[in-house]
C-alpha cells in the first residue's frame, strides 16, 4: 500500500484578492484538472498491467515475487525523493508530469497479477464500484463544510494500523482477519479521497499563480490516484471472483 499526504501550504480561498466569480472558474478548472490526471494516471496503469500480463515475457519478468518487491520498494522510495512536497515546488511542471506518469506506468507493471487471479468481469464490476465509490466520497469533500483535517490524521493513524496488521497478518494467514482488515481498508481509503479532495481545494488559489497551482495539481491527483488504487485493490479482494 501507498499514501502520500499533501502538505502544501496557501493563501486562504477567501483572501479577497480576485473576484468570486474568477475564483469559483479557477477553482473549477483545478479541480477538473486534478480529476482528469487522475483519469489518466489510472488508464495508464490499466494498460501497462494488461500488456505486462498479455506478453508471456513480461509477464515472466514482472510476475516474479523478487521482482515485485523490489518495484514496491522503488516506488516508496521514488514518492519519498522525487516527489515529496518540500521538493516539487522546487521542480518544474514538465518535470513533475514525467515523474507522475512515469510512476502510474511502473505501478501498472505491479497490478499485472490482477489480470492472472480474477476474472476479467469481476475486474472490470469492481473498477465501476470503486469509480462510483471513489467519484462519491470525492464530491462529499468538495462540497462539505466541515474540516476534515482532524479525520485526516486519524486516518493516516488508521493507514499506519492497517499496513501492520496485513504484515502480522502475513505470518497468521488468518482469513477472519484478513477480511477485517479489508473493511477498515475500505473505510480508511474512502475516507482519505474525502479529506485529499478538501485538502486540493484547500491549497487553490488565486494568488498562487498558474504554475505554483498546476504543481499543486498534480501532487494532489498523485495522493488521489494512490487513494483509488489501494481501494481498488481491497475491493477486488472482498468481492473479486477468481479464476
Amino acid at each position: 500500500m501507498f499514501n502520500q499526504e499533501n502538505q502544501f501550504t496557501t493563501t486562504s480561498a477567501s483572501s479577497g484578492f480576485a473576484p468570486s466569480v474568477t475564483y469559483d472558474a479557477g477553482l473549477r478548472s483545478h479541480m477538473l484538472r486534478i480529476f482528469n490526471t487522475v483519469a489518466a494516471g489510472l488508464a495508464i496503469s490499466g494498460v501497462t498491467a494488461y500488456a505486462v500480463f498479455a506478453i508471456p515475457m513480461l509477464r515472466q519478468i514482472f510476475l516474479n515475487p523478487m521482482v515485485s518487491m523490489i518495484t514496491g520498494i522503488g516506488l516508496m522510495l521514488f514518492l519519498w525523493f522525487g516527489m515529496s512536497p518540500a521538493k516539487a515546488m522546487h521542480q518544474s511542471v514538465a518535470s513533475l508530469q514525467v515523474k507522475y506518469y512515469l510512476f502510474t506506468a511502473v505501478l501498472g507493471t505491479s497490478l499485472a497479477y490482477i489480470f492472472a487471479v480474477y476474472s476479467g468481469a469481476s475486474v472490470a464490476r469492481v473498477f465501476f464500484i470503486t469509480a462510483a465509490m471513489f467519484a462519491g466520497t470525492g464530491l462529499i469533500g468538495y462540497t462539505t463544510k466541515r474540516d476534515l483535517s482532524g479525520m485526516g490524521t486519524f486516518l493516516i493513524m488508521g493507514l499506519i494500523g492497517v499496513i501492520l496488521a496485513s504484515l502480522v497478518n502475513m505470518f497468521f494467514h488468518s482469513t477472519a482477519m484478513a477480511f477485517v482488515i479489508s473493511i477498515i481498508s475500505v473505510l480508511v481509503f474512502t475516507g482519505l479521497i474525502a479529506f485529499e479532495t478538501q485538502n486540493a481545494k484547500r491549497m487553490y488559489s488565486t494568488a498562487n499563480g498558474d504554475e505554483t497551482n498546476h504543481k499543486m495539481a498534480i501532487f494532489s491527483a498523485l495522493g488521489l490516484y494512490i487513494n483509488f488504487i489501494n481501494l481498488f485493490q481491497t475491493l477486488l479482494r472482498l468481492f473479486g471472483g477468481r479464476n
